[in-house]
């Protein structure tokens, strides 16, 4: 499908693509801790008919360096270019800083049909990186809504050190672990109400994730709302890692700072078996063809 694409400056930087065949759904693309404006994935999802949005949510100017008090209102003014341009229906996919992005945003907004959190947290936590003022301690919360910070989990600074040795690339599961341990008064706060999210939420993680525990995440996301009487999805694959990877995308890069879990075989096979949940999810007229109230994908 041919698609035309449109650059942004403001009110941040990103890249608009339009379909020349839309289905009515826009969607806001956020990647996660990287600050890319993912042009690939929101191009993968243009050439299926949606209008899609990918945006720096960091980094860029006016905004802070880091993960640090970001405004959910960022998102939601991606939500309303989006309805501007005529979407009748709007999803947000995001993946790990950009899931919990996704889904604090469709609690706060009601506009937001869909989300599609991938290696999502349950948890609201702390900055990742520097703010405005150039400073990333004390910790603070990564999103604030309305001028307010949300209340979140501070990363245990003191106790916790890296398994691996050397100069290879390190997996910090470990420390979040630690951190929910010794911030446990924290926890009960910095809880993402998804119950109250009015959108349709997916979510997509691996079993064998290396930066946080995102399966156990994306099951207690799924308890609360189905608890509510929610709709939600769930797709896992026990081999999968942080970064599912989408038919089309190919392996993600290896890190040199960061080892992310799963395989390049469980990160493709995840990426699959979600894809077709993700396009129902976002087509309008599609959801109850594709999407059951739960799936898993084995190993």
């Amino acid at each position: 499908m041919n698609v035309v694409e449109h650059e942004l400056t403001a009110p941040w930087e990103g890249i608009l693509m339009e379909p020349a065949a839309g289905n009515g759904t826009g969607v806001v693309v956020l990647a996660g801790s990287s600050g890319r404006v993912d042009r690939r994935r929101a191009r993968l999802l243009a050439e299926q008919g949606l209008l899609a949005l990918a945006i720096r949510w960091f980094g860029g100017p006016g905004q802070p360096a880091g993960i640090c008090e970001v405004p959910l209102e960022t998102f939601v003014a991606a939500v309303d270019l989006l309805k501007s341009r005529g979407a009748e229906r709007v999803g947000i996919l995001g993946v790990s800083k950009g899931a919990e992005a996704a889904l604090l945003t469709a609690v706060y907004e009601p506009r937001v049909d869909a989300v599609v959190a991938i290696s999502p947290t349950s948890l609201v936590w702390c900055n990742v990186g520097p703010g405005l003022d150039g400073r990333d301690r004390p910790w603070r919360s990564s999103w604030t809504w309305q001028g307010q910070p949300l209340p979140f989990v501070p990363m245990d600074g003191d106790s916790w050190q890296p398994a691996e040795q050397g100069d290879g690339p390190v997996a910090i599961c470990g420390w979040y672990e630690l951190s929910e341990r010794t911030c446990a008064r924290s926890l009960d706060a910095a809880v993402i109400p998804v119950e109250k999210a009015s959108a349709d939420i997916l979510l997509v993680a691996g079993g064998d994730d290396a930066m946080w525990p995102s399966l156990r995440y994306a099951e207690q996301l799924a308890a609360r709302r189905r608890a509510a009487a929610a709709p939600v999805h769930l797709v896992t694959r026990d081999d999968a890692g942080h970064r599912p990877r989408f038919p089309g995308e190919g392996p993600a890069t290896p890190s040199k700072t960061f080892a992310y879990g799963g395989t390049a075989r469980g990160d493709a096979l995840l990426g699959e078996a979600a894809w077709a949940p993700i396009l129902g999810l976002l087509q309008p007229g599609q959801t109850e063809k594709v999407l059951g109230n739960r799936m898993i994908t084995g190993s």
